[in-house]
């Protein structure tokens, strides 16, 4: 897997597919694994940009603390590192966060952003339900257990009795690409700390969204609940919404083929 040097850490990075820049950021615990059920189809239409965050995957694990504004400079230096400017781009979860970050201190990068399954921070959002913010916190317990839990709360109910297979792949994901509790820390404290936005902060950073954009999210989202999918449109001009029915937080790998087609439709309109 190629990587390159940036922001004094090595990222690991992948790239497949002809077109238009399609950059993905994934969230907490997730490397460029997370999309790969989506990918195959993006190919075909967009040259799809993958990488594991500092902290996740083949990239290097530095100690925290970590913040937005550091994994966006991670983001920055591998699209300057490949020579990418006007890209889409595409941030789940803490990568919206880092998205968001993106598009407000270098616009020049991002042609249309898509916003998934995250908020604008502040205080004024619909915050993490409670059974999901135990599981993001509390990793004590069997291991096995522990990844059960992350993916009952991860997905839409009953998911894993519908897609066995599909449960039993991310089991297996998470065992043999595990992300160390520091640096699942770190991340998660990353995302945490965009709280303290200010409403001036976020109405300014808001603002200063000029590009089209996509707001996506799973229907059963308990990690970052869809009722924040209307406040952030209130807030970007122009802003679409899309809700993936039946899926929860990890839509991608839920349903592929309709968060393929979302995007689709969007970046092609």
């Amino acid at each position: 897997m190629p990587t390159v040097n940036v922001n004094g850490i090595n990222l690991a990075y992948g790239i497949t597919g002809a077109g238009r820049p399609l950059v993905f950021i994934t969230g907490v615990g997730y490397g460029k694994w997370f999309w790969h059920k989506v990918a195959p189809d993006l190919a075909e239409h967009f040259q799809v940009i993958t990488f594991d965050n500092r902290g996740a995957g083949e990239s290097d694990k530095p100690d925290g603390p970590y913040n937005v504004p550091m994994m966006a400079a991670d983001t920055i230096g591998l699209l300057d590192a490949l020579q990418i400017k006007n890209a889409y781009v595409m941030g789940h979860s803490l990568g919206g966060y880092i998205a968001q970050e993106l598009v407000v201190t270098r616009p020049d990068l991002i042609g249309k952003l898509i916003l998934a399954s995250t908020n604008f921070g502040g205080t004024k959002v619909v915050p993490i339900t409670p059974a999901a913010m135990k599981v993001l916190t509390d990793r004590s317990g069997d291991p096995a257990e522990l990844v059960k839990r992350g993916i009952a709360i991860a997905c839409a109910p009953g998911f894993a009795e519908r897609q066995p297979d599909v449960a039993q792949e991310l089991m297996q994901y998470r065992f043999t690409n595990p992300v160390p509790p520091a640096q699942y820390a770190a991340q998660v404290a990353a995302g945490a700390g965009t709280m303290a936005y200010t409403d001036e902060i976020v109405d300014a950073r808001m603002r200063a969204i000029k590009v089209p954009t996509l707001i996506l999210f799973g229907e059963h989202d308990k990690v970052v609940p869809p009722g924040n999918a209307e406040l952030m449109a209130q807030k970007i001009a122009g802003a679409q919404i899309k809700i993936i029915p039946n899926a929860g937080h990890i839509f991608p790998i839920e349903d592929p083929q309709a968060t393929a087609e979302a995007l689709i439709e969007f970046l092609k309109s």
